[in-house]
């Protein structure tokens, strides 16, 4: 007799099979269950590219060697400007003294019998001037001076003095040894030059102040001839002094004239520098009426000239 529940004719109790009841079959214990969908295979890596090539100079786009070529030529230019203003100013290369030769005055020493240079010079009118000052300083121009950009040194002359900035040029200017001009190149010249004293040498080398001024004396009539129009003349000494450094000396003057029909005026200095030799170096700076607005460059000039 069985009890409530039960089942009868029911066999012996089946454990858990392949299969269960109402499902898939079972994996036995241990095994991996198969994954019902299939994995995706991966690509391939690809190789890694190949080095390039190395290039040859043949190689090269022409615009590279263009661009390189541009850039070089930039370069070497700006050493070029900076070794040749770097200070010094390209001289005349003339071996020997510089000599200014235009109209040149006769020193003190002036003899009846002429010099070479002298007799090949033009024959030109006495320039007259007033008694110069045995002392008198350069007085302050108004005005702005011009920047100094650096120094010009003259090797052929001995001396140094500043180089000024723009509207100032180096340029050549014979027979000066090296000049810096603006404007035309025209009388009344508007310059700042430097050469040997014009003129004969005198028979020995000045020692004096007294003999510097003399000096400075005549390549002042030396200039009023040469670089102002015909019939100029000196109004008035504006300096008669000594150089800072060295020995020689600084004539400032006042030049009136005619040009184009109109009466102008100029200012100029005039400073002779001894260099070692019977014969003085000369910087010579004038500036008239039209560039006026620069005559306190004179002032520069008068303070910072130099013998080597």
């Amino acid at each position: 007799m069985q009890g409530p529940g039960s089942m009868q004719g029911a066999g012996p109790v089946q454990g858990p099979g392949p299969m269960g009841p109402g499902g898939p079959p079972r994996q036995p214990f241990g095994q991996q269950q198969a994954h019902p969908h299939p994995v995706p295979t991966l690509p391939p890596v690809p190789p890694l590219p190949a080095a390039p090539p190395s290039r040859r100079l043949g190689d090269i786009p022409i615009r590279a060697v263009y661009l390189l070529g541009s850039i070089l030529a930039t370069v070497l230019a700006v050493l070029l400007i900076f070794v040749v203003f770097s200070g010094d100013v390209p001289t005349n290369q003339q071996p020997g003294e510089q000599v200014v030769s235009v109209a040149p005055v006769p020193s003190a020493s002036v003899t009846a019998t002429p010099s070479a240079s002298a007799s090949a010079s033009p024959t030109v009118s006495a320039v007259v001037l007033p008694p110069v000052p045995a002392s008198k300083t350069l007085e302050t121009f108004s005005g702005t001076a011009s920047l100094a950009s650096g120094l010009i040194t003259d090797k052929t002359v001995g001396i140094t003095y500043p180089r000024l900035a723009a509207p100032w040029k180096a340029k050549s200017f014979p027979p000066f040894s090296i000049a810096q001009r603006m404007g035309k190149v025209e009388i009344p010249h508007t310059v700042i030059a430097s050469a040997m004293y014009p003129g004969d040498s005198p028979e020995k080398k000045p020692s004096s102040n007294a003999d510097y001024r003399k000096l400075a004396t005549e390549a002042v009539r030396w200039a009023i001839r040469t670089q102002y129009p015909k019939g100029a003349r000196l109004d008035e000494w504006t300096a008669s002094q000594k150089i800072p450094v060295g020995k020689g000396w600084t004539l400032g003057y006042k030049v009136g004239y005619t040009f184009g029909g109109k009466k102008q005026e100029a200012q100029a200095v005039v400073t002779v520098v001894e260099v070692g030799k019977t014969k003085p170096g000369m910087l010579l700076a004038s500036i008239p009426e039209p560039n006026k607005k620069y005559w306190r460059d004179l002032n520069t000039l008068v303070q910072q000239v130099r013998p080597l």
